[in-house]
């Protein structure tokens, strides 16, 4: 079996409503510095980590703080990353073209060079979450990023919570799935639905290690906005579902996690689900509801 190990950094920190997107971007660059002095070797955003969450509402000119890919945001990051001589994973408000904007993820190589893009494909719309007035679904389909340690599958947070989402990366040769994250509680929210929410969210993402025999990161944001207080909790778990390293709920933190990529080869052994997949039965996850089966 492999004996490869990956060192994966996390960057879990706040982002003021009154910082600009370049004091966030510089602040993200200092935590990312600090993680490859720490030994990560890719290094992982939260998601639109240089701005605050701006969907809380529907506003228009919000859609000013969104910029191309490549731009300033990938360059500045292309930069660090030869500097650092690392990978580099970043959530990025992206204009397409006049009008049409996504929630991009992106991989950068250690060269500088983006070696891969994602657009989020599933957009919520809860209180305080209004995404779809921003964000088209993205069309990249399922994408996995060949780097020097690892083969990734870059997600971004309401990804998370589906398992085909998870599967149809793996099928693509993930062998860590990285969902950067902004996700909190609404203020109006009581204490045992926040508790069971955020619960639901580690166990979902969880069992997407464990059915599909992969890693999973998830990074979160922390820190109080408008009507919505991040949970932090960042984390990484292991094919298993074991959790390697995890964030608290309120602190700034860099989270470095050693991922030994021989797990996956034991505990598919173990655990064969890929193997016992039945194919040639699946059609109807194509359908929204099978006929006959609602009630």
């Amino acid at each position: 079996m492999s004996n490869r190990k990956l060192k994966i950094g996390l960057i879990q920190h706040a982002c003021s409503p009154s910082a600009t997107s370049r004091q966030n971007l510089e602040r993200a660059c200092g935590l990312i510095r600090e993680a490859a002095g720490l030994g990560a070797q890719i290094v992982v955003t939260q998601e639109l980590f240089t701005t605050h969450y701006f969907p809380q509402f529907e506003d228009e000119s919000r859609f000013d703080l969104a910029e191309t890919v490549p731009g300033p945001t990938s360059e500045k990051l292309g930069d660090l990353a030869v500097e650092l001589g690392i990978e580099i994973a970043a959530s990025i408000f992206e204009r397409r073209t006049a009008g049409l904007y996504h929630n991009t993820a992106i991989m950068i190589g250690p060269d500088g060079i983006i070696l891969g893009t994602y657009r989020k494909m599933h957009i919520p719309d809860d209180p305080r979450f209004f995404e779809k007035y921003y964000f088209t679904p993205g069309d990249t389909g399922w994408q996995t990023q060949q780097t020097r340690h690892a083969r990734t599958g870059l997600l971004v947070c309401w990804d998370q919570w589906f398992p085909e989402a998870a599967r149809l990366t793996t099928l693509r040769g993930a062998e860590i799935l990285l969902y950067p994250t902004a996700i909190g509680w609404y203020d109006r929210e009581i204490e045992s639905d926040r508790r069971q929410q955020k619960e639901a969210w580690k166990l979902i993402q969880r069992s997407h290690a464990i059915a599909n025999g992969v890693f999973v990161a998830a990074i979160n944001r922390v820190g109080t906005e408008g009507d919505l207080k991040f949970w932090g909790n960042s984390f990484v778990c292991d094919p298993g579902g074991e959790m390697i390293a995890e964030a608290t709920e309120t602190d700034e933190q860099v989270l470095i996690a050693e991922c030994d990529l021989g797990r996956i080869e034991q505990i598919r052994r173990s655990w064969p689900f890929l193997r016992d997949r039945r194919i040639d039965a699946y059609d109807s996850l194509t359908n929204r509801m099978s006929d006959g089966d609602a009630t």
